[in-house]
């Protein structure tokens, strides 16, 4: 069973700068893909990036270029480095992993959430 764990959300002024971390306890064992997602009240939850044990990355168009996403995979911690903030960055931020057991399987995993507000 994988555990992830987030810190660093908080509250910042618009233009600002705000990194995130995620650690997958119990994920040694397993090749995980990282990533980030983000969440609204009444909306669905997005996509922000993921990032392979490769570091193969992907990210939301729309998000490119404000945010990064990166790995220590030695401690299985994903970060997301977030700038040039804006109000509507205002969010819940979840952490998230996916793997695939040896039948194909896919197991995803999430974190608890951690709340960034941008303030104008």
């Amino acid at each position: 069973q994988v555990h992830l764990v987030e810190s660093g959300g908080g509250v910042v002024q618009a233009g600002g700068s705000l990194r995130l971390t995620c650690s997958a306890l119990g994920g040694d064992d397993y090749r995980l893909t990282l990533g980030w997602y983000r969440q609204t009240p009444g909306k669905e939850r997005d996509k922000i990036a993921t990032i392979t044990t490769a570091g193969n990355t992907d990210y939301t168009d729309s998000l490119k270029g404000r945010f990064t996403i990166s790995r220590d995979s030695v401690k299985n911690t994903v970060y997301l480095q977030m700038s040039m903030l804006k109000p509507e960055d205002t969010a819940v931020y979840y952490c998230y992993a996916r793997r695939r057991s040896s039948n194909y399987k896919t197991y995803e995993y999430w974190g608890q959430g951690t709340q960034v507000t941008v303030s104008s």
